[in-house]
């Protein structure tokens, strides 16, 4: 979890004449960019050493600071505060003195946060500072075990009878769905599970009814992982409750719906889009967790070989053109283009974005987010875009004719578009164009890259081990033992620290498709996607499998992930 105390600090700061306006305007302008804490910003700019930082805090709120490195929390005083406070909150309980609980908050200056922490202790709760960083590690150290033991602990209530039977009953129901959605049960079972997927960097919560069975999932680094199942007739209750949470119509059962939740979690806001799908057994709803703190919008953080960070940088300067980032869902092509947008988002340039929805704010472009329900659709928010005179233009996804043709009439009016499409691999992005029913005289002359993607899973730094590859796993990836030379391979044995799959994080392979002129001539002649593939590898193109082998050999991951990728 981020390391975080809030902007009020800088107002904070600010307020007291510690900061002058400068100050203030290019700190703050860096806390909306990046989502930086600001402690680190003060301490990033040489402004402030964090001591100093949390003396002026403690002092602000009549309080003191407190040292958590090596201090030792009894087991009487860690109960005092539930484990899921104390990992939703980011807080510890350091001391009792005269009947008041003591808590160590990441977020002091947030007064809402400590009066819901009080709520939840049930008494009454004074709040002191220390680095949030010693917090973090403190709630990590002391309540590791306790967040299966209140999962199981609120399943227990969960199988209340009064409970089941009021599930059972209510049926179609929106009054009692509603009452039943509102049971302190359910809020907090919901609670915990959308706080827990949080923790464990889940990109994706599937809440999946069945016959028999109510399931839920999480995806962590592109591999779904079940919970302890919770009783069956939760189904209804547990949809109700999350299309409460999103503002949607509990009552509508039959069509699907999508919503956001904005969920405080530890010292951060989450964003979580909610999709909800009708099926046999009940509602299917699946959440994307959008955690702005988590992903770093720079695009020296995507992993880039050399030729391509110089090849992607060179191109987004450029005044006109197109530059398509290509492949499945959820393979990162949207933080891809998000990146060279930050990069290119200066004062003297003007950038649009059409997205389906929007994923992350970025200040200092403007995003629009496309709704077919009520007629705004890419084609026409693209039309009024070439009235706003930007300078460049992000299209969610090229989808149909219409959009493609638009993008590339901006494209020759002087813009520069970045896209996105889906196809397996970036010489198909050309025949998916054509396809559409786009001149391919028209894509060779405006079409200056596709950069094809996969996100693979990382091996576990903490219990990466070295091991000989049988000769089967070479064939596999089109070696022989001759081929290897002193090249080490590597596995995750599973720990604690990657809860023992071998993987933690995930990194992307890529696949640049260099659209030259030999290139062209084959788009003109409508070659087909084989022969523009074996062109575009004489010509040096590095493919998906390629570079996977060469993550492979860096230690970064494993066979298996670059054969299920590739």
């Amino acid at each position: 979890m981020a390391e975080e105390i809030s902007d009020a600090l800088l107002n904070l700061l600010h307020g007291q004449g510690m900061l002058d306006d400068l100050q203030f305007e290019e700190l703050a302008g860096e806390f909306r960019r990046t989502a930086t804490p600001s402690l680190q910003l003060l301490q990033d700019f040489g402004i402030m050493k964090r001591d100093d930082i949390l003396h002026v805090i403690a002092s602000a709120l009549g309080t003191s600071v407190v040292t958590l490195k090596d201090r030792e929390l009894s087991a009487e005083l860690l109960k005092l505060l539930p484990a899921r406070v104390a990992q939703m909150y980011c807080c510890l309980p350091v001391g009792m003195e005269n009947g008041v609980l003591q808590v160590a908050l990441a977020d002091p200056l947030n007064p809402q946060m400590a009066d819901e922490i009080q709520f939840a202790a049930k008494r009454d709760v004074q709040i002191v500072v220390a680095d949030p960083a010693e917090i973090r590690r403190g709630v990590d150290r002391f309540y590791a075990q306790a967040e299966t033991e209140d999962y199981a602990e609120i399943l227990k209530e969960l199988g209340d009878e009064k409970l089941a039977a009021g599930a059972t009953a209510a049926g179609d129901n929106a009054q009692t769905n509603e009452e039943l959605a509102n049971q302190v049960p359910i809020v907090k079972f919901v609670n915990l599970v959308l706080q827990q997927a949080v923790l464990d960097r889940a990109s994706d919560i599937h809440f999946e009814p069945f016959e028999t069975e109510f399931r839920i999932r999480y995806r962590v680094d592109g591999a779904l992982y079940e919970m302890s199942p919770p009783p069956k007739h939760l189904a209804l209750p547990v949809a109700s409750r999350i299309k409460i949470m999103a503002n949607l119509n509990i009552s509508e059962m039959r069509l699907p719906q999508d919503g956001r939740i904005n969920l405080q979690v530890g010292d951060k806001m989450v964003d979580l889009r909610v999709s909800t799908l009708p099926t046999a057994f009940g509602e299917s709803i699946v959440l994307r967790v959008l955690d702005r703190s988590s992903v770093n919008l720079e695009i020296e953080s995507l992993g880039f070989p050399k030729y391509l960070y110089d090849f992607v940088t060179e191109v987004i300067q450029r005044p006109n053109g197109i530059f398509i980032v290509t492949g499945p869902t959820g393979c990162g092509k949207t933080t891809t283009l998000y990146s060279c947008l930050r990069r290119v988002n200066t004062i003297d340039s003007k950038l649009l974005t059409a997205e389906d929805p929007v994923e992350y704010d970025i200040d200092g472009i403007m995003q629009v987010a496309i709704n077919d329900v009520l007629g705004m659709t890419f084609g026409k928010a693209l039309r009024s875009f070439l009235r706003q005179d930007p300078d460049i233009i992000m299209v969610g996804e090229m989808r149909d004719l219409e959009t493609a043709q638009i993008s590339i009439q901006a494209s020759l009016t002087g813009h520069l578009v970045l896209s996105t499409l889906h196809t397996n691999d970036s010489p198909g992005a050309v025949t998916r164009l054509v396809d559409m029913g786009v001149e391919p005289f028209l894509i060779s002359s405006t079409l200056m890259a596709v950069l094809g993607q996969r996100l693979v899973r990382k091996i576990c730094s903490n219990c990466r081990t070295p091991f000989e590859p049988t000769e089967q796993q070479l064939a596999l990836l089109g070696l022989s033992p001759h081929d290897l030379g002193d090249k080490v391979f590597h596995y995750g044995r599973g720990c604690s620290t990657c809860n023992d799959t071998g993987y933690k994080g995930r990194k992307g392979i890529y696949e640049l498709l260099v659209i030259s002129d030999a290139i062209r001539n084959l788009i003109n002649d409508r070659a087909p996607t084989v022969v523009l593939r074996q062109k575009a590898v004489e010509l040096g193109m590095v493919t998906l499998r390629e570079d996977g082998l060469r993550s492979i050999f860096d230690g970064d991951t494993t066979i298996e992930e670059v054969i299920k990728y590739t």
